[in-house]
């Protein structure tokens, strides 16, 4: 019988990303893996599912204590496939990432990364997602090793509250070691998007849209203070969106 734990990974920025081969790196002595992930890039898919093409997972890889599939869906698309087609049992955990960049603040609203986790929460697996703070396709990530180890073992070990996942980033790497890991609420600051207009060749209108990241939050208990301050910032998410606040302020 096996005993190892059945750890489910994937990510939003393909199959090929450095960032998902060092967090299979990093999984393999802990569990056995299953790997599903796309061959494109879904980064900003946030929650999105297919439902207008078939999904068409390919197993591309097969040896003893791991499996790693390709497929044309999003991550959330991902995360069902495994729980509902792919694999055996139930995973004991999802782990998402490391994405290449910070999904701290509102970023998870966006994050596909971020996506997969909150998938594998509603259905009370225990679910991490990882970023590092470093949006190159040429990332170091020589330095995370220990900080994903530490907190994917804790909550193996002692699981999280259905509907809870963890947002985990980990700031960039620099000439200082990093300080240790904080546990963190998620700072309110917002993108300001800019949409500059272009003609194409045929003279055609189009828009391409950028933005500036604005962290207006003074707090000093953020996501995106621990990151400025050099600490693995650890956020636990909820599924349930209610403003709690106001359920007996609006009435009707």
């Amino acid at each position: 019988m096996n005993n190892r734990p059945l750890i489910l990974i994937t990510n939003d920025d393909s199959i090929h990303a450095p960032g998902l081969r060092k967090l299979i790196e990093i999984m393999r002595p802990i569990g056995d893996v299953a790997v599903i992930a796309s061959e494109q890039i879904m980064s900003g898919m946030g929650h999105a599912v297919t439902t207008k093409s078939p999904l068409m997972p390919r197993l591309v890889k097969e040896e003893p204590g791991y499996k790693e599939y390709i497929t044309n869906g999003t991550p959330a698309d991902n995360v069902k496939l495994g729980k509902h087609a792919l694999l055996e049992r139930k995973p004991d955990l999802i782990v998402s990432g490391i994405n290449h960049g910070s999904n701290a603040a509102i970023n998870i609203i966006y994050s596909g990364t971020m996506a997969a986790a909150l998938e594998g929460a509603i259905d009370g697996i225990p679910s991490i997602g990882f970023s590092l703070d470093d949006f190159s396709p040429k990332a170091d990530f020589s330095h995370v090793d220990s900080f994903v180890d530490i907190i994917t073992r804790k909550v193996l070990q002692e699981g999280l509250p259905e509907g809870v996942c963890l947002n985990v980033n980990i700031p960039k790497i620099s000439d200082q070691p990093v300080k240790g890991i904080k546990t963190v609420r998620q700072a309110k600051a917002r993108w300001v998007e800019e949409f500059e207009k272009r003609a194409d060749p045929y003279g055609r209108t189009y828009y391409w849209m950028g933005g500036v990241f604005q962290n207006g939050d003074p707090r000093s208990d953020t996501d995106e203070k621990a990151l400025s301050e050099n600490y693995v910032a650890v956020v636990p998410v909820q599924v349930d969106f209610t403003a709690l606040s106001m359920l007996d302020k609006i009435k009707f």
